[in-house]
């Protein structure tokens, strides 16, 4: 196996702040080409991406993996211990933007895979890495576009795992079966300017706009189902830009995001939100308009063959039962789940977009190990 610990450190010093490439997936596609991959850059939009495939196409068993290897900003150089880009390496921990979300992750099942192939290639089946450069970006030329392109061409995964850090605390302690939908509601509320001495001869757009705030996070959207919490409502912003203590502004805005679980759809939310705002709209004469941004829905990969496939090896290679979990953020397996089952298992995320991000070295051998092994029973 290719030492994933050394090929991260390699990556690392790849300068793939989104939507630059830097270099990464170079690399990448002339490691995997030399194990006898065969690679497709499919860039879109300026956008960088690699799919990699051993075996046939449309072999009967297909089992995927998915990364990326862009990263955030790594802010001011100077606060960082070691240069954002050294792929330092010190008392066991690799240090550098990446390290942790994630380039390895992408180290570890590419390292995973190449051993694989070569050590026990499966004669019916065929391994596919898909790679992008623009999942900290705004997602919409990456993980997409790999998947539009493989409709296009034939290709397919029968199941993939997305190598994003899922761990809180211990590694092996959490497998991601699906994710919460996310949507962001912008909301303009439009009044009449005025004097606010004389307040009937105005519509006081923030009066409007608190009222329907206040309808929205008096009580919670539900309580949870059986996989997900419940749902979550964040105001994040309310702004009128006025600066005179005098004057009723005539316009003010707020941003709400929603992270929502199976019981809504971004259609159900958006259904619910201009109900509200047309109900507060009816009291106050002010007109509440609403711009929707979805960034995903909400799914799972229900407990069955695969998620027992996956949550057996980890449980194996790491003595911890891993629980089935629908927490955090968003991923790129929001895209995937249209195209086959998809779980996300990786390393601990402590470090992620930190300045000092760092990981150990051991964990990344212990993770390509865990994909080893998941490979082995699943072609087994």
């Amino acid at each position: 196996m290719p030492d994933p610990a050394d090929l991260t450190a390699r990556l690392i010093r790849c300068p793939s702040v989104t939507p630059e490439e830097g270099g990464a997936l170079e690399l990448l596609q002339a490691e995997l080409e030399a194990a006898g991959f065969t690679c497709r850059r499919i860039d879109r939009n300026g956008t960088p991406n690699l799919f990699a495939r051993w075996g046939a196409k449309g072999a009967a068993r297909t089992f995927g993996f998915n990364g990326h290897t862009d990263v955030v900003p790594p802010g001011d150089p100077a606060d960082w211990t070691h240069p954002p880009f050294s792929g330092h390496t010190e008392d066991g921990m690799i240090w550098g933007r990446g390290a942790t979300d994630m380039k390895s992750g992408v180290a570890a099942f590419t390292a995973a895979a190449i051993d694989f192939v070569q050590s026990s290639p499966p004669e019916d089946g065929a391994v596919i890495l898909t790679i992008t450069g623009d999942e900290e970006g705004p997602g919409r030329d990456g993980t997409v576009a790999i998947l539009d392109w493989m409709e296009a061409e034939g290709e397919a995964m029968s199941v993939c795992i997305v190598g994003e850090p899922s761990n809180p605390d211990i590694f092996g302690e959490m497998i991601k079966i699906g994710r919460r939908g996310s949507i962001t509601f912008q909301i303009t509320a439009r009044g009449v300017q005025g004097h606010a001495a004389y307040p009937h001869r105005a519509k006081n757009p923030l009066h409007a706009l608190t009222r329907y705030l206040a309808d929205l996070t008096a009580n919670p959207l539900d309580e949870g189902t059986e996989h997900f919490d419940p749902t979550g409502l964040q105001i994040t912003t309310i702004d009128c830009g006025n600066p005179a203590s005098n004057v009723i502004p005539q316009r003010a805005r707020a941003v709400v995001n929603i992270r929502f679980n199976d019981l809504h759809t971004g259609d159900s939310l958006t259904r619910d939100l201009t109900a509200r705002a047309e109900r507060v709209a009816a009291e106050t004469g002010v007109r509440l308009d609403l711009e929707t941004h979805l960034t995903g829905e909400s799914f799972l990969t229900a407990p069955g063959p695969f998620v027992d496939l996956v949550r057996g090896a980890v449980r194996d290679e790491t003595g911890i039962d891993p629980v089935l979990s629908t927490t955090g953020g968003t991923s790129d397996a929001r895209f995937i789940k249209d195209h086959c089952p998809v779980v996300e298992f990786g390393l601990v995320g402590h470090f992620m977009h930190q300045v000092d991000e760092r990981v150990p070295e051991a964990q990344i051998r212990d993770l390509a190990r865990v994909y080893g092994e998941i490979l082995r029973r699943y072609f087994a």
